[in-house]
């Protein structure tokens, strides 16, 4: 499953410096694997202690993680919407990406000039709202143009679907983005068929100075308080310090390092995980001495579904599927312990998977 989050924000909010910080997280777990595509996207693992200590368990030749991709889109300016500046790339981009990584501003630093003139994170974040909102209501016109003609022979399928989008032309001429909008089952299904850019999932992540990384600052009270109500998660993240990590040489440094600073871990682990999250996905493991890996999946997925991202054929022939829970495999150490004790279940078709999950499939096709 190829997942993609991109980074946006203004000139000069340290996007590109948490970029590049992202990008060197790998050295925090030594044994995944790290793979730049191109300058401005890398492929980055999100950090999991149960694969670790599976790993530790298991011992397998080879040890795989899950991965997100992280984009490094375009500044945006002013009137990126009518194609200022570099605005018809950044809208582009930012189209093809799942879910967004907003950094604002939120430090004082007369070395690094920003383009409003002062620092205001809650006005910076209007600007990238507004010039979103503005490109989402001109496809929202065209579309419900297209929909009034479809509805003029009387057919009530298409004059709901007339009220829906005329709902989200309300929505959005509100300056409200098209995420935070209370849809039906069927409004939900045009609003993601419209791809509006909007309605993609979002992470803040406010870039602050080192003394105010744990506890934020005056711009980040302010900050939280403008995005209550809009189903986002916000971070508090010191791109300054996530540089610094990076450029440490081994994983104990860098740990050590986080510990001076007071910190639980790196910001970047925070932003990877969001990112997983916040695209409603959870994950599951299999286990052997040839491969310890984690597999994504949506949330609410069957076994069958969890099947078929190994190999379509395991979905297509899937009979059951031996599942165990990580609580019991770290309890007993070791699948056969696990079974002699009684814990490993049989599912079948209708099985939902839960996070963490380690899962044997059997097939036949």
């Amino acid at each position: 499953m190829a997942l993609q989050c991109g980074i946006v924000g203004l000139p000069n909010v340290g996007k590109s410096t948490l970029f590049n910080a992202l990008t060197s997280a790998k050295a925090l777990a030594a044994n995944y694997p790290f793979a730049t595509k191109e300058p401005n996207i890398g492929m980055i693992t999100v950090p999991d202690e149960r694969l670790d200590k599976l790993s530790e368990l298991v011992q397998p030749e080879k040890v795989q993680p899950t991965t997100v991709e992280i984009v490094d889109i375009a500044g945006l300016i002013k009137g990126a919407s009518k194609g200022e500046g570099l605005g018809n790339q950044f809208l582009a981009n930012i189209r093809e990406v799942d879910a967004i990584v907003h950094v604002v501003r939120c430090f004082v630093d007369d070395n690094v000039i920003h383009v409003d003139g002062n620092v205001d994170p809650v006005r910076d974040k209007d600007i990238i709202d507004t010039e979103l909102i503005l490109k989402d209501i001109e496809s929202v016109e065209k579309r419900l143009d297209k929909q009034k003609k479809a509805a003029k022979g009387g057919d009530k399928l298409e004059g709901k679907r007339v009220e829906i989008i005329e709902t989200m032309m309300a929505h959005l001429s509100d300056s409200k983005p098209a995420r935070s909008l209370d849809l039906s089952e069927d409004g939900r299904e045009m609003l993601s068929e419209m791809q509006l850019l909007t309605a993609k999932p979002i992470i803040y992540v406010c870039n602050v100075d080192e003394e105010s990384v744990i506890d934020g600052n005056e711009h980040t009270k302010a900050f939280a308080k403008c995005i209550v109500g809009e189903d986002a998660e916000m971070i508090l993240i010191s791109a300054g310090i996530e540089a610094d990590i990076a450029e440490l040489e081994t994983k104990e440094e860098r740990m050590e390092f986080i510990e001076a600073m007071g910190l639980a871990e790196a910001g970047v682990n925070q932003v990877i995980r969001a990112c997983y999250n916040i695209l409603n996905l959870i994950t599951y493991f299999t286990a052997g001495v040839k491969e310890v890996r984690a597999w994504t999946v949506l949330k609410g997925s069957t076994a069958p579904q969890a099947a078929g991202v190994i190999h379509t054929d395991f979905e297509k022939g899937f009979i059951r599927a031996e599942v165990i829970k990580y609580a019991d495999y770290t309890e007993h150490g070791s699948e056969s312990a696990v079974k002699t004790a009684g814990k490993q279940g049989i599912e079948g078709k209708e099985y939902i998977v839960t996070d963490g999950d380690i899962m044997h499939f059997r097939f036949n096709v």
